[in-house]
């Protein structure tokens, strides 16, 4: 689950793979004066986490030094496509888990061995993430972490029981709306992450593949527009949010008490937890001792009750097929998907890349509790590279948008087919 914007990224990808493929890089085993560069994307992951990486490493490679730099979600694809085809490249990199087929593919990452992929975690790792960066039956991106959305709520503003189901979600959510004031439900226009546990539920379906190897795609279907139209209503009689907004800094309008129910991934609390004054001059506020000390969370509810299947957002992380130090990325990759260095990331309640770990998020407070329940159900986008360019072209933002402005659903629901059908057999 990632936020970019992609950018005809198949065709480049394709024009590229050849450089990709061809330019395999080892190191001679000699780590003095190396430098390893990790690429990470965004703040998900933790301080803690970045420092045992570092420390560690270099502990254990003496004279190697290991650089993180992180990376923006928006146009990361780009920035991957030309950075992993050129001469300065990173050695690991993360990427996000609808990402990963799309450079897998293309011969941008270097393949992961049967002996390495047993000694990283072999079976324990999240089987849904291995299968995202898996191509041809070989091993390229592996799970990093997993997160499920949860909706995030202040019983200071919200008095009400969470709801049992999701029509009574809806029902909740514009029970609490005030035209310009408060949003019962927070739903910038171009968020379509949020959308599809209403299509799943109500029996809808994103896109299959039949036998014969063509897409049809399913918004258009009986359940496709049922979750559709929920969604429809929530868009225009629940939320004050603007309809061409992206879901970028969501911990605003909350910490404003703006909002009473926040569909958002679970590692927003440190957001919304985060210090009024933020601690650099490019960070962003939060509400740490308002709203944020005030913090509640339940699993979106099913149609019939019980968990809705939430879209399953995370990120994979590989070695680049370009590394000139692949032996010692390598060496990284192998801290990453340790049990110490997911351990962390776990605690801070991410969900880990090895299922073993899962008992490492915190399920003391209801935020821990809701995000393990969300996993449980918790689902991807289609099995294919072409997926990426579904988002380079940011069909489902544009098509949400037209929700959020009063299209009729069913004429959105053919032609958001229409396109993702187009692409998918293009």
């Amino acid at each position: 689950m990632k936020k970019n914007r992609l950018v005809a990224v198949s065709a480049t990808l394709l024009m590229t793979a050849t450089l990709g493929a061809c330019g395999t890089g080892t190191n001679s085993g000699d780590s003095a004066d190396t430098e390893v560069r990790v690429w990470l994307v965004g703040t998900d992951t933790p301080d803690e986490a970045r420092d045992y990486l570092k420390k560690t490493f270099e502990e254990q490679n003496e004279g190697a030094t290991l650089v993180i730099e992180e990376q923006t979600w928006d146009g990361l694809v780009d920035k991957y496509t030309t950075a992993l085809a050129g001469s300065d490249v990173p050695d690991v990199v993360e990427v996000g888990n609808t990402q990963a087929s799309a450079f897998t593919s293309s011969g941008y990452f270097s393949e992961i061995t049967a002996e390495e992929f047993e000694e990283l975690g072999g079976s324990d790792l999240l089987p849904g993430f291995v299968e995202a960066g898996d191509w041809e039956g070989k091993h390229f991106a592996l799970p990093y972490y997993a997160g499920s959305r949860a909706v995030f709520y202040s019983p200071e503003l919200v008095e009400d029981e969470p709801p049992a189901t999701l029509d009574e979600y809806v029902d909740q959510a514009k029970d609490l709306y005030k035209e310009g004031k408060f949003s019962g439900h927070w739903w910038p226009g171009q968020d379509w992450y949020n959308a599809l546990p209403f299509v799943w539920e109500n029996g809808g379906f994103i896109a299959e593949q039949a036998a014969d190897g063509t897409w049809e795609a399913g918004f258009s279907s009986e359940g496709g527009i049922a979750g559709l139209s929920q969604v429809q209503d929530l868009m225009l009689n629940a939320s004050n949010a603007p309809a061409d907004a992206q879901e970028t800094d969501l911990q605003i309008p909350f910490c404003e008490g703006k909002i009473g129910y926040l569909s958002a991934p679970t590692w927003i609390q440190w957001s919304i937890n985060a210090p009024e004054e933020p601690e650099t001059e490019d960070g962003v506020p939060g509400c740490a001792s308002t709203y944020g000390g005030d913090l509640e969370a339940f699993p979106l509810p099913g149609k019939d009750g019980g968990p809705a299947q939430v879209f399953a957002g995370g990120s994979n992380i590989a070695l680049a097929q370009k590394s000139a130090n692949r032996e010692l990325a390598y060496e990284a990759l192998k801290i990453i998907l340790s049990d110490e260095y997911q351990t962390i990331i776990g605690k801070t309640g991410l969900i880990p890349a090895k299922v073993s770990l899962a008992g490492e998020v915190p399920q003391d407070t209801s935020i821990g509790k809701a995000g393990v329940e969300a996993a449980a159900t918790a689902r991807l986008t289609p099995a294919t590279p072409k997926w990426a360019d579904v988002e380079a072209q940011t069909v489902l933002q544009t098509h949400m948008t037209r929700l959020a402005n009063g299209d009729d659903v069913e004429q959105v629901a053919a032609d958001l087919d229409a396109e993702i059908e187009s692409i998918l057999n293009g």
